[in-house]
C-alpha cells in the first residue's frame, strides 16, 4: 500500500493518525465525562435563553460542536500564515502543543465552562495543525504524477487513526469490549479512572504526533518561496471561465462531509426503524471510513495516471444514490451496503479532489488553498448532525437522506461544469476542461 512513498509523507501519515486517534478518543469520551457528574452543570441545565430551554444534550453537542467551527474558521488563517512564513512545522508543533494542553486539563476541570475552553483551545490547534500539515504533503510532492498517490496514503493513516479512535477508548473507559461502566486503573499506588486513563491516551497521540514531525520533518524551499505570493482565495475563475476550481471543490467537499455526518444524529430512529443492534449500528457507521481506508490509495494513484476530474465527478455520481437509498432501506445489511458504497463515493472525491488543489497551488500557496477543503470538510462534519436532527423533525426519517442526495447532486453538477483538469493525461494530451 505504501511502497515507493516518501519518507517524510509516511512520518506526516504516521503522525496525523496518531493525532487523529487521540481526538477520536475526545468525540466519545467527552459526552461520557460530561454526563458522569464530573462536570458541573448547575445554574445552566434548564436556564430559558430566549425561549430555548438548555438541556444537558444541547451543552454536550455546544462543546463537540465549538471544536468543529473554530478550527474550521481558523484554517484559511492559519494556512495564509503559513504560506506568508514559510515555517508549516512550527505551525503543526504549534498546534499539536495545544491540543495536548487541552487534553491534559480536562481531568482538572470541573465547572462546564473551563471544559468549553478547553475544547475551544483544542479547536484553535487543530486549526495550527491541519493546513499546515496538508500544505506539507503537497510540498513533497516532486511532481503532480505523485500528488494523488501522497494524498492518498496520508488520508488513509489518518482515517484508521480516527476509525479505531473511538473502539480503543470504548475499551480503555469500559475495560473491554462490551464492558459496562467506567473502570478504574491503579499505576504506581495511584488510582485514577478510565476518564483520566483516556484523556492520558489523547495526550499521548499528541505527544507522538509532535515527536515524529520535530525529529523528522523539515520546511521545504517551495514552503518558503510562497511567502512572496498573492494568498488571497478565489471564488472565480481568474481567466473568466466561471468559477474558480478550488472554491468549486471547497463547496463540494462541504456537501459531501454533511452527508457523511447525517447518520450519527439518527442512530435510535435507525436501530428502531432496522431493528438492530448497537454494535451493527457502529459497523455501518464505521462502512464509510473502513471503505476510504482500502480506496484512498489506489484512487488517488489512480488520478496521478488517470486525472483528477474523473474521479471527483464519478464520486459525487455514486454519492447521490448512495445518501438517497439510506433514507429507504429497511434491512441491515443493506443499510451497511448503502454506507460503504458512500464511501466509495467519498473516497473518489477526497484525495483526487485535494491532489487537484494541490497541482493549482504552486501560484497561491498551499496552505491558503488546500485550507479550503480541509476548511470544507470540517464544516460538513460539524454541520450534518445539526441538519440532520432539524430535517428529521421538520419531516420525516428519509427528509434528511433525501436533502443529503440533492446536495451531492448539486454539488456533481457543479463539479461537473466547473472544474478544470489539471493533468495531461497522455504524452501529447492537452489541459482538459469541463468542456471536453
Amino acid at each position: 500500500m505504501v511502497l515507493g512513498t516518501d519518507s517524510r509523507i509516511l512520518t506526516l501519515a504516521f503522525a496525523r493518525m496518531a493525532d487523529a486517534l487521540g481526538n477520536s478518543f475526545l468525540i466519545i469520551v467527552l459526552p461520557l465525562y460530561i454526563a458522569s457528574g464530573q462536570v458541573t452543570l448547575a445554574g445552566i441545565v434548564g436556564t430559558d435563553l430566549f425561549g430555548f430551554v438548555l438541556r444537558q444534550e444541547t451543552l454536550i453537542g455546544l462543546v463537540l460542536s465549538l471544536f468543529g467551527l473554530l478550527n474550521s474558521f481558523g484554517q484559511p488563517i492559519t494556512g495564509r500564515l503559513s504560506d506568508r512564513t514559510g515555517r508549516r512545522r512550527a505551525f503543526v508543533l504549534t498546534g499539536l502543543v495545544l491540543f495536548a494542553v487541552g487534553s491534559a486539563a480536562y481531568p482538572f476541570l470541573t465547572s462546564y465552562w473551563s471544559v468549553l475552553a478547553a475544547r475551544a483551545f483544542q479547536g484553535v490547534g487543530a486549526a495550527f495543525t491541519i493546513p499546515a500539515t496538508i500544505a506539507l504533503v503537497n510540498d513533497y510532492a516532486e511532481s503532480d504524477s505523485e500528488r494523488g498517490g501522497n494524498f492518498g496514503v496520508f488520508n488513509t493513516f489518518r482515517l484508521i487513526g480516527f476509525g479505531f479512535g473511538p473502539i480503543i477508548a470504548g475499551v480503555v473507559i469500559t475495560g473491554g469490549l462490551g464492558a459496562e461502566g467506567v473502570v478504574s486503573y491503579v499505576l504506581a499506588g495511584l488510582t485514577f479512572s478510565g476518564f483520566t486513563a483516556a484523556f492520558a491516551v489523547a495526550v499521548l497521540g499528541a505527544v507522538v504526533s509532535f515527536a515524529l514531525v520535530a525529529l523528522l520533518i523539515e520546511d521545504p524551499p517551495v514552503a518558503e518561496d510562497a511567502a512572496s505570493k498573492d494568498l488571497s482565495i478565489a471564488v472565480l475563475d481568474p481567466d473568466g471561465n466561471g468559477l474558480d476550481s478550488v472554491f468549486v471543490l471547497g463547496v463540494g467537499t462541504f456537501m459531501m462531509a454533511t452527508t457523511i455526518a447525517l447518520f450519527a444524529t439518527l442512530e435510535g430512529p435507525i436501530r428502531m426503524r432496522l431493528d438492530e443492534s448497537t454494535f451493527m449500528f457502529s459497523v455501518q457507521f464505521a462502512a464509510v471510513v473502513i471503505a476510504n481506508v482500502l480506496l484512498q490509495v489506489p484512487i488517488g494513484r489512480a488520478s496521478d495516471r488517470f486525472g483528477r476530474r474523473p474521479f471527483v465527478v464519478a464520486g459525487f455520481v455514486v454519492l447521490v444514490p448512495s445518501v438517497y437509498a439510506q433514507g429507504l432501506v429497511t434491512d441491515p445489511w443493506l443499510m451497511l451496503g448503502a454506507r460503504f458504497v458512500q464511501g466509495i463515493a467519498v473516497a473518489l472525491v477526497f484525495a483526487p479532489s485535494l491532489a487537484l488543489a494541490g497541482d493549482l497551488a504552486g501560484a497561491r500557496g498551499s496552505g491558503t488553498t488546500l485550507s479550503v477543503l480541509t476548511m470544507a470538510f470540517g464544516l460538513g462534519v460539524a454541520v450534518g448532525p445539526l441538519a440532520s436532527g432539524v430535517l428529521f423533525n421538520l419531516g420525516s426519517f428519509s427528509t434528511p437522506f433525501t436533502v443529503g442526495a440533492a446536495m451531492a447532486l448539486f454539488a456533481l453538477g457543479l463539479t461537473y461544469w466547473q472544474v478544470e483538469e489539471t493533468l495531461s493525461v497522455g504524452e501529447d494530451s492537452p489541459r482538459l476542461s469541463p468542456q471536453d
